[in-house]
């Protein structure tokens, strides 16, 4: 109903395509996955594997590009584990559960960096 509304909306107002950023909802299964990999795989009948990229998929989108960093969560080690409830006391990529990306870890320095990936997807009006 969103995706619908969404091009409904940008139709009404003259546009001829929309780009949505898309953020899909089986990555978290394989964070350690490149998301180009992962967003370009297909299933059998050609439409993407992720369940939420087959939707825009559907709806007459093709997958535009990746965007490498799409919101990035930079916070310090107590923060971290407040959120989580995992350690965060070694350096490193640490996999958060929900996660599209490994989270980097610098526990030397006091903080760790989530840099999130998305897809963008073009949808033609």
């Amino acid at each position: 109903m969103m995706l619908s509304a969404m091009r409904d909306n940008a139709r009404a107002r003259g546009f001829r395509e929309v780009v949505a950023p898309v953020r899909p909802n089986a990555k978290h299964l394989e964070p350690r996955t490149p998301m180009e990999e992962y967003a370009r795989r297909v299933r059998p009948d050609g439409l993407p594997q992720d369940p939420w990229l087959r939707v825009h998929a559907r709806a007459g989108a093709t997958i535009d590009s990746v965007a490498p960093a799409s919101m990035t969560v930079a916070a310090a080690l107590d923060d971290w584990r407040r959120w989580t409830g995992l350690p965060f006391d070694t350096s490193g990529d640490i996999e958060v559960p929900g996660g599209l990306v490994p989270v980097r870890c610098e526990a030397e320095r006091g903080y760790a960096v989530y840099v999130e990936p998305n897809v963008w997807m073009r949808h033609p009006l």
